[in-house]
């Protein structure tokens, strides 16, 4: 009897204990942030258990749970969520909501992702939000006043106009100085591929509307990982992808007016001709100089009375016009427990502000991905773009639009017969631009391939395949009418294609220790290959203008042809630590190999370091009413520069020709000794919340030192090449960063928020090639100066006397003294380091706000402590030295003894003070009013009954006021007719000339969404 009741118990206990088994199942998911990121270092716990987990690096976790029981899902920093896991559900994603401050978002580190909490880099991240409906066609220009330390500026106002941004100050003389692009984990091609001496944009091809987040790597520490690229700084690009239990469509439709955002003024017809006239004659005297005067006017006023001012062109307004802005782009999104998708087109057409230059773009986007198992995930990112540039000639050029301000207010723009006037002081653009065209056509296709195998819980294996391609074709055609068109038409077409290949694969494990001990390891390595194929052809002789394609040309006069490729070899790995959520470490290395350097020294190693300590969770400071957050960290680390040509390290020979017989010459010599350009930082901060972290920021200083600097050497004459690149010098830039972000106001109906950042940086030189000074135009490299200084003669005014202008000797008295006596020589004088071209701070203030149904944004960006020289001054603002009509300040000029001004005595080709002086170099200090945005969504209640979920109507302004000393077009423009030398260009070196202001755009648009 006893043994058949415990037959009966022990079945019964089989029964419970296998149902109980039979109910706990493993649920897995996905925790997301509030910018739709996926979240690392969540706490998932089962309610009213200890049992729990945390997620890894992606947002992702699998913990086992009882059927009917929930999840509690917690973060600090976040609302914290509860989900029940009910009959049927395996797999349960999550999105959590901000408590009150960013200070927890979720920052893409390259192969991964980390908590800004636990963060012991210096990251900035800006969200869709920071750069939506700002109607630029480069989304660069939307980063402008955003973070700390990375100064953003487009070369001028031209549609396609280069970008160059700066991250730290400028950490490269002779290679490049732009910051490494990264694409949804793969590295972007960005070489400048114009061939009219002017850069473009070349990441123009990427519309704004795809991407999610764009995460700025400053620090050494968080570059490191890119190794030998990541000296200039790294810029993650995230593109967007599908929520899981959403399906959304959402559109966006603008329409904007552009115009400059300033206008010089200019002498108008009876102006110029006293100034032409008094100059003329202060030259040759009262008859010789009126004579003179009277055959060039009435030669080049075409047949019009000139004495009675029947003319008075202004050529400015020919030049510059009312441009606009059209945008639209359309969005499907969604998903649920196993696949994601995300598919776009956008269409961008930009009508610039100088006559001429016109953008048409369409893009498209595909995101896809797809979960096979509770083990495998892969899937897919492809893009699509064709770009169209009607471009103009550079700044250098006789027929850019922009030097048509030189020609004379009393020749006519058009003849009677409507043609444009081609009897001009210069060439009249207008015969340019009406017989002569340039475009350029780039296609650009970028894709990567993705996939993902946890072999347990805590780890995990990616492998991406990336692929980039970069064609892009340009064709000119000169016509006979055409300015210094001496031939029946000429012809230009070149096509070039670049393809990159990227491949890589790598490891992660991430684990919690008894909910004490965090550590992830990331290991793998990464292979780079990038083929480049150039050709061109040049023919003149046309039939006609009718036939403006290169066969049509009955005389080939040249054609040139080149490949080119480099490749890179990585293997890397990073781990970071935290003990307790508040003791925190990170270690990376890198060990990169490129074909681009020296046989004895093509591999190198990159590492780095950072530590960080959050003060908030100690005892003495976690009960604190006040402080909501802090947290120490510093880092060290070493990154390269390898920006520079893909064979120069070799011995060259090129084909040449002698009495129409080939042969090949030498033109470059070997070094098998070049390397990178290594830069080490260091860096030391603090990040803190006060209020429930309604104050929130973070001050930091850095050291960022670049060694062996890639320098042009140059060579004897005789050995038949000129120069040789090694690996020879020293540079340094250091300096603060101070964030602050406020949440000013946090009710129901209004909310205020503000966000300040402000930078300064010291650029100095340490070490040159025997420590010799190389002077180029108006800069000068020297020892413990700036960077490209400016080396000018000091302009000191003009002599009361006589109206000559005067220079400051500023010559050595042999006693350590300076002699600052004048003179009216400028051979005389000696030229002295002047200023700057590097601002010394950069800073933005963004403002968010929004009331009911209503929102409004705006941010303010400055630049200080640079100066900006205008190589035009000595042409424009001249006193009449020559026919180029002149600024309108030179109306002040000395004409009589005993006037006080800064303006020499009118003097027709001598020079009098019309010389490359600090005459014309002025500080560049700006406050701009970059974006402001003002929406109103109509209610729900209203939309819903046509189907609409949201419906938002905007206003938006770009560039909309600047506020400046600066006398010349735009404290921003700088001159893009240095080619494409990337630390070598008129930006780098702070020249304006002609060069075009930057566009004020006000759009209108409207969101949808279903």
């Amino acid at each position: 009897m006893k043994q058949k009741l415990l037959i009966k118990i022990c079945c019964f206990l089989f029964f419970c204990v296998s149902n109980a088994f039979a109910q706990q199942k493993t649920v897995t998911g996905t925790v997301y942030g509030t910018e739709g990121s996926p979240l690392p270092g969540v706490s998932v716990v089962v309610m009213g258990t200890v049992q729990g987990t945390m997620t890894d690096a992606d947002g992702h976790y699998s913990i086992e749970v009882a059927e009917g029981n929930s999840l509690v899902f917690s973060y600090i920093g976040m609302v914290s969520a509860q989900r029940e896991v009910g009959p049927g559900i395996t797999s349960i994603d999550i999105q959590l909501e901000a408590a009150s401050s960013n200070l927890d978002e979720v920052i893409v580190v390259g192969y991964g992702t980390q908590s800004k909490r636990r963060l012991t880099d210096n990251i900035a991240k800006l969200s869709a939000s920071d750069i939506a409906e700002i109607p630029s066609p480069a989304f660069q220009n939307t980063l402008a006043g955003k973070a700390a330390g990375v100064q953003v500026t487009q070369t001028n106002g031209k549609v396609e106009g280069g970008i160059n941004i700066r991250i730290r100050g400028v950490a490269s003389v002779g290679a490049g100085s732009q910051p490494l692009y990264v694409l949804d984990g793969m590295p972007l091609i960005n070489s400048d591929e114009s061939n009219n001496s002017a850069p473009q944009n070349p990441l123009l091809t990427l519309s704004p509307n795809e991407i999610e987040s764009i995460d700025i790597l400053k620090d050494a520490s968080a570059a490191a990982i890119y190794g030998s690229r990541g000296a200039n700084g790294v810029v993650l690009i995230t593109t967007k992808r599908g929520k899981s239990g959403t399906s959304n469509i959402s559109a966006n439709v603008s329409h904007g007016f552009s115009s400059p955002t300033n206008k010089r003024e200019w002498l108008n017809a009876a102006e110029y001709v006293e100034l032409i006239g008094e100059s003329l004659r202060n030259r040759y005297g009262e008859e010789d100089g009126t004579e003179r005067l009277e055959s060039f006017l009435d030669y080049y006023s075409a047949g019009t009375d000139w004495r009675n001012g029947e003319v008075d062109t202004d050529w400015q307004s020919e030049a510059l016009r009312n441009g606009y802005v059209t945008d639209g782009d359309l969005a499907f999104s969604g998903g649920n427990e196993k696949t994601s998708y995300f598919f776009s087109g956008a269409y961008n057409n930009t009508k610039g502000i100088i006559r001429g230059n016109d953008l048409d773009r369409i893009t498209s986007r595909a995101n896809v991905s797809h979960k096979f198992s509770d083990k495998f995930t892969a899937g897919a990112n492809l893009s699509f773009s064709r770009t169209t540039i009607d471009r103009i000639a550079n700044d250098n050029a006789f027929v850019t639009p922009m030097q048509a301000v030189a020609l004379s207010p009393i020749s006519p723009a058009y003849l009677p017969d409507g043609e444009p006037n081609g009897n001009t002081v210069y060439a009249n653009f207008l015969l340019h631009d009406k017989y002569a065209f340039y475009r350029t056509n780039i296609r650009r296709v970028t894709g990567k391939a993705f996939g993902e195998y946890r072999f347990l819980p805590e780890l995990k294996f990616n492998t991406d395949f990336g692929y980039d391609l970069y064609y892009q074709t340009e064709d000119n055609y000169t016509g006979r009418l055409a300015p210094f068109q001496s031939t029946n038409g000429e012809g230009y077409a070149s096509s070039v294609g670049t393809e990159s290949y990227i491949t890589s694969n790598y490891f992660t494990f991430s684990k919690n220790f008894n909910s004490v001990h965090d550590l992830e390891v990331v290991a793998g390595m990464e292979y780079n290959d990038t083929r480049r194929r150039f050709q061109s052809v040049t023919g003149i002789q046309f039939p006609s203008d009718d036939f403006q394609t290169i066969d049509g040309a009955a005389e080939i006069t040249a054609g040139s042809g080149s490949n080119t490729g480099y490749s890179f070899l990585s293997y890397f790995a990073r781990g970071t630590y935290a003990f307790n959520d508040k003791y925190l470490l990170k270690a990376s290395v890198r060990r990169d190999g490129s074909s681009r350097f020296g046989r004895n020294y093509r591999y190198g190693t990159f590492s780095a370091v950072s530590a960080g300590w959050i003060l908030s969770e100690e005892n003495f400071l976690k009960d604190s009413q006040t402080l909501s957050f802090l947290k120490l960290r510093a880092s060290w680390g070493q990154s390269g520069n390898a920006e520079i040509d893909d064979f120069a390290s070799r011995a060259l020979f090129n084909a040449v020709t002698y009495n129409q017989r080939p042969g090949i010459a030498p033109i470059q010599a070997a070094n098998p000794f070049l390397t990178w350009e290594s830069v080490d930082q260091y860096d030391v901060g603090v990040e803190y919340g006060f209020l429930d972290n309604r104050i929130s920021g973070e001050i930091d200083y850095y050291v960022k030192q670049s060694d062996g600097l890639l320098f042009d050497v140059p060579l004897p004459g005789t050995s038949g090449i000129r120069t040789l690149t090694q690996n020879i010098g020293l540079m340094e830039n250091k300096g603060w960063e101070f964030v602050v972000n406020t949440e000013n106001v946090a009710k129901d109906d209004f909310k205020w928020n503000t966000s300040f950042n402000i930078s300064n940086n010291r650029n100095r030189i340490k070490e040159l090639p025997n420590g010799v000074d190389v002077i180029t135009g108006q800069n000068i490299l020297r020892e413990n100066e700036v960077l490209n200084a400016f080396y000018l003669v000091e302009y000191a005014g003009v002599d009361p006397a006589n109206g000559d202008a005067l220079y400051y000797l500023n010559s050595d008295n042999g006693d350590g003294t300076i002699n600052r006596e004048t003179t009216n020589s400028f051979n005389a004088a000696n030229r002295i380091v002047a200023g700057s071209p590097i601002p010394n701070w950069i800073g933005g203030l963004t403002n968010t706000m929004q009331y009911k149904a209503f929102d409004f944004s705006f941010t303010f960006q400055g630049e200080w402590g640079a100066s900006i020289y205008n190589s035009g001054g000595v042409y424009q603002s001249a006193n009449g030295d020559y026919y180029d009509n002149q600024s309108r300040d030179q109306l002040r000029r000395w004409q009589n003894p005993g006037d006080i001004t800064d303006v020499p005595q009118a003097r027709f080709g001598l020079g009098n003070g019309a010389v490359n002086s600090t005459r014309y170099l002025q500080k560049a200090n700006f406050i701009r009013l970059r974006n402001l945005n003002l929406g109103y969504t109509i209610p729900r209640s209203a939309t819903e009954r046509i189907g609409v979920k949201t419906l938002r109507v905007y206003f938006t302004a770009f560039n909309l006021l600047t506020f400046t000393n600066y006398d010349g077009y735009d404290p921003e423009a700088r001159s893009d007719a240095d080619g494409t030398n990337p630390a070598g260009t008129s930006v780098a070196r702070g020249l304006d000339f002609y060069s075009a202001p930057a566009a004020k755009t006000y759009s209108f648009g409207v969101n949808i969404g279903f």
